[in-house]
C-alpha cells in the first residue's frame, strides 16, 4: 500500500497536471469505488467543476474544486491515475474516468478493487470520518516529541503495530516503520508503552528522517503522466533499504542476519542484535 511519500508524489503530480482543468463529464464503472454515492450522484457532484489544486491529508489525495467540494481519493493497494487523450481506449480495470476540458481524460485504474472515492463539502472536509481522527502530519507543529511520547506511553500494542496506526503516527506504512525502528535501534516486538525512554526521541527523529529522505528522493523522479501510481519506490529505491525485505542478509551495522517475523499480518524486518 502506498505510504506518505508516495501519496505526496502522486498528489503533487496531479496538481501539476490537472489544476485549472474543468471536469466536463464523469463515468463511473465500479459503484463500490464510491460507496457513499450512486453513479448519478457522483456525476452531479463533480461535473462542471474546475480543479483548484490537489493536496493530501495522510494517505488521502484531496482534489479541491471550485464548487466548494473536494474529491477524496485513497489508492489503497493498487489504485493509480492515468492522464490520457480522449481518443485512447480505457485500459483494463478502469473504475472511473474524468473527461477534462483540454481533450484529455483522467482515468482511475485499480486492479485489486480496493480504491476509494468520496465527495465532501470542502468546509467540512476535515470533519469527515476518514480524516477527523488522523494523527498530526509528521512535519507539522502538532507532531512533537512530547506528543509522540504521550501517545506511545498510552499504547499496549507492539511498537511496530503502534507505528502503523494512522490515528497515532501519520504516514508510516510497513516499509518506513521498519526503517525508522532500525535507525533508532528499537525492538519492534515490545509493547509501545515499554519503549525505553532514551529511545523515544531518536525514534521520533528517525520517523521524520525516513519520510523526509523518501520525499526528497521522489523529487528526482520523472513521472509518466500515463502511470501516476503509488509504487514508485518499490523498485528504484530497493537498494536503499537498510532492513526492509532483506531477510537473511547481513545487518549494515553488525553483520547479524536480518530476521523477519509477522506482526498484525505484515512482515517485520529487524536486526536481533542492534534492536534489542
Amino acid at each position: 500500500m502506498p505510504e506518505l511519500p508516495e501519496v505526496e508524489l502522486v498528489s503533487r503530480t496531479l496538481n501539476r497536471l490537472i489544476a485549472g482543468r474543468r471536469i466536463e463529464s464523469v463515468q463511473l464503472f465500479r459503484e463500490k469505488l464510491t460507496p457513499h454515492h450512486t453513479k448519478a450522484q457522483f456525476r452531479k457532484l463533480l461535473e462542471g467543476s474546475t480543479v483548484n489544486f490537489v493536496h493530501r491529508r495522510g494517505k488521502h489525495i484531496l482534489i479541491d474544486l471550485d464548487s466548494a467540494r473536494t474529491l477524496m481519493v485513497h489508492l489503497r493497494m493498487s489504485g493509480r491515475f492515468m492522464l490520457l487523450g480522449l481518443e485512447r481506449d480505457n485500459p483494463k480495470f478502469t473504475h472511473a474516468v474524468f473527461n477534462l476540458d483540454d481533450e484529455t481524460k483522467l482515468v482511475f485504474q485499480d486492479q485489486r478493487h480496493f480504491g476509494f472515492m468520496k465527495v465532501e463539502k470542502t468546509a467540512a472536509l476535515f470533519e469527515s470520518k476518514e480524516l477527523r481522527s488522523l494523527a498530526p502530519e509528521p512535519f507539522s507543529d502538532g507532531f512533537t516529541a512530547e506528543y509522540f511520547r504521550g501517545v506511545l506511553k498510552n499504547s499496549s500494542k507492539s511498537l511496530k503495530e503502534f507505528l502503523l496506526d494512522q490515528t497515532k503516527v501519520l504516514g508510516l506504512g510497513n516499509i518506513y516503520a521498519n526503517e525508522a525502528m532500525f535507525l533508532a535501534k528499537t525492538n519492534p516486538r515490545i509493547a509501545a508503552r515499554r519503549t525505553p525512554s532514551k529511545k523515544i526521541e531518536p525514534l521520533f527523529i528517525m520517523i521524520r528522517e525516513v519520510l523526509a529522505e523518501s520525499i526528497a528522493f521522489s523529487k528526482k523522479l520523472r513521472i509518466d503522466p500515463e502511470n501516476i501510481d503509488g509504487s514508485y519506490f518499490g523498485g528504484a529505491h530497493d537498494n536503499h533499504w537498510r532492513v526492509y525485505d532483506r531477510e537473511g542478509g547481513p545487518c549494515i551495522e553488525c553483520d547479524t542476519p536480518i530476521k523477519r517475523i509477522t506482526q498484525g499480518g505484515r512482515s517485520t524486518y529487524f536486526c536481533p542484535t542492534c534492536q534489542k
